[in-house]
């Protein structure tokens, strides 16, 4: 039906409202319609708050119509108890005679149990409305709980001939800046969003960056190295103390508040050490910023789901050269999904 869609496009607007602030949440927007008028809506604010479905049915003024409503909500409710009780359930209480949902949890505890809830008790459920534009919205949900392992962005910039910096041997040489003022901000923006940001050993000795959100609003993501020997200097601004950060090495180190260190086996199975720690972690998506060698290691292992390359009018004739991508020459953002 038409009128399906048109309310769950609401449903997904409201949902993105939540973005960078419901993880290990999903974002879920609800609606509540009464003879063709929204009669109530919410969204899942940020984690531990009341869902969306919650919201909804709350801001029905006269609850009654909720016996004559259909509820429409992004993703299936939830049918087990977290910091709240099932939507599912509330849904029934209710006596809301239809649920439109656009795509099924993968969360384990509910997978097809909220919408089993529903049928079982006698109310119409509609799936699949919107659902890739549902299953979309939720991607990285969806793949940290399908996959086990956090959503992987790939990102870097590059100089036009193919370098994603010159050649230094020290912190007090500044990296070649080559994304642009819009970029940077859209960078920053993404971090916002993001549970976890990782860089190599020789980024974060190089470049010494903080990793941080600073051009965008929005809280940072856990910072993330790999550290074999422990050569990051302790000056650097990775192990200040400022932001919470996993520090990956084979020797055995002293964790200190928000800085923690995790020995792990350095070989073939690196990555998948990292990954399954930040998995345990529950931290839903990870962007990996470099340099080369740790983007490559990412790309050979087939570790990836999104890349994004900038390339950028600026030439360096040499230097630092960046992971191969084939990618269209003839724009400026390159940006892969699988």
């Amino acid at each position: 039906m038409l009128s399906d869609r048109i309310y769950m496009q609401r449903c997904l607007a409201l949902a993105r409202h939540g973005a960078g602030r419901t993880s290990p949440n999903p974002m879920v927007g609800a609606v509540v319609v009464h003879k063709g008028k929204i009669i109530g809506e919410g969204y899942h604010r940020r984690y531990g708050s009341e869902h969306a479905e919650v919201m909804a049915i709350k801001a029905v003024g006269n609850q009654s119509l909720l016996q004559e409503s259909t509820i429409y909500v992004n993703l299936e409710p939830c049918s087990h108890y977290g910091h709240t009780p099932p939507c599912a359930a509330l849904i029934i209480n209710k006596k809301i005679p239809r649920a439109v949902i656009g795509c099924l949890d993968p969360f384990p505890e509910v997978s097809g149990r909220g919408i089993a809830m529903l049928r079982a008790s006698g109310t119409d459920v509609t799936l699949g409305v919107l659902e890739a534009e549902a299953t979309e919205l939720n991607r990285e949900f969806i793949t940290f709980h399908t996959h086990r392992r956090p959503y992987i962005y790939l990102k870097w910039a590059r100089s036009s001939d193919g370098f994603i910096d010159r050649h230094r041997s020290s912190s007090d040489e500044p990296p070649t800046v080559l994304s642009s003022e819009q970029s940077l901000q859209a960078v920053h923006r993404k971090r916002a969003e993001a549970a976890a940001i990782m860089v190599g050993t020789r980024t974060a000795i190089l470049d010494n960056p903080t990793l941080s959100v600073r051009r965008w609003a929005g809280t940072s993501p856990v910072r993330v190295t790999l550290d074999r020997k422990l050569s990051i200097p302790a000056t650097h601004r990775l192990l200040d103390g400022s932001l919470p950060t996993i520090v990956f090495t084979e020797k055995d180190a002293a964790s200190r508040p928000n800085l923690e260190y995790v020995q792990i086996r350095f070989g073939p199975d690196t990555l998948h050490q990292v990954l399954e720690n930040l998995y345990d972690r529950r931290l839903l998506s990870l962007i990996v910023e470099g340099g080369t060698t740790l983007l490559e290691s990412f790309m050979s292992e087939n570790l990836w789901d999104e890349i994004q390359v900038e390339t950028t009018p600026i030439r360096l004739e040499n230097g630092v050269r960046a992971p191969l991508l084939k990618c269209e020459t003839n724009i400026n953002i390159c940006t892969v999904t699988r």
